[in-house]
């Protein structure tokens, strides 16, 4: 049975979740926001890259270098989400906030 997904339309969804997270960096103040919305734009690359994975196809197979290469993709997000969140915890605990418009100077 022939699938009706294409990969056409993978890709609008990533543009979609891109062009979200984008927007979201650029307007909103708050860190912890900020950082959710660099994760969706990760995840919007990781879906992407599996799309293009998922549509590569040799001699009838599909091809899963994409899904292999995602893997190790998930293992980094999720250490810069460890450090990430630590250094925000940490900015909060010396400046009791999180609006980046007062955490522009690196001096206490």
């Amino acid at each position: 049975m022939e699938s009706a997904l294409t990969l056409d339309h993978f890709l609008i969804v990533s543009g979609f979740l891109f062009a979200i997270g984008l927007a979201g960096v650029l307007v909103r103040r708050n860190i912890i926001v900020i950082f959710m919305c660099l994760e969706l734009m990760l995840s919007a690359a990781n879906l992407t890259l599996v799309a293009f994975s998922r549509f590569n196809v040799h001699e009838g197979q599909p091809s899963y270098e994409g899904h292999v290469l995602l893997f190790f993709i998930i293992t980094v997000a999720a250490a810069e989400v460890a450090v990430g969140l630590a250094i925000i915890v940490a900015l909060y605990r010396s400046r009791e906030t999180t609006d980046v418009g007062k955490l522009n100077t690196m001096k206490n």
